[in-house]
């Protein structure tokens, strides 16, 4: 198993069944929960110097949802060209995220989440096996998929386990 599969495999494992598709609206379902129950300022908070705030992390979860859209909807159509990759600290130091109301960054995060289901919904099982290449590495149409809930899953554990004790109310 190459270092990138081991990267991939860590967050498909976070996923709880085999259902992939009910994960994804349940981790949906987790992050639009818990943002709901933030006042701006909570949103606001970093559990540690140099972290992301709770709104820089809730549009990293858009952010990359988006990009693995592209990915998965380009690998669904055939496309041969590699795609690039994309450094998630640019993207969070650019993203003025904190500039923003929480209720924006929710209902784009929801919006963006409705648009991947309509596209999974979209998606024949013929072509859940294509691959293409992604930041220099293959990768599948359906481990693409997956790998939006487990990237998801992943970020709701480090909210618990990292931001929840610490975060004032």
């Amino acid at each position: 198993m190459t270092e990138f599969e081991k990267y991939v495999q860590r967050y498909l494992d976070l996923i709880p069944s085999e259902n992939w598709k009910e994960e994804f609206l349940i981790s949906g379902d987790k992050v639009v929960d818990f943002y709901s129950q933030l006042s701006d300022e909570q949103a606001l908070f970093a559990y540690d110097e140099g972290k992301w705030t709770l709104k820089e992390l809730l549009l990293h979860l858009s952010d990359t949802e988006r990009i693995f859209q592209f990915r998965i909807l380009s690998f669904a159509r055939g496309e041969k060209q590699a795609l690039p990759g994309f450094d998630e600290e640019l993207y969070a130091a650019n993203s003025f995220a904190n500039q923003r109301t929480l209720a924006s960054l929710l209902e784009e995060f929801s919006l963006i989440r409705k648009s991947s289901q309509i596209l999974f919904s979209t998606l024949d099982s013929s072509v859940l096996q294509n691959t293409g290449l992604a930041n220099g590495n293959s990768i599948s149409v359906d481990a693409m998929c997956k790998l939006i809930v487990g990237h998801t899953i992943h970020h709701l554990n480090i909210i618990n386990e990292r931001y929840l004790p610490q975060l004032p109310y």
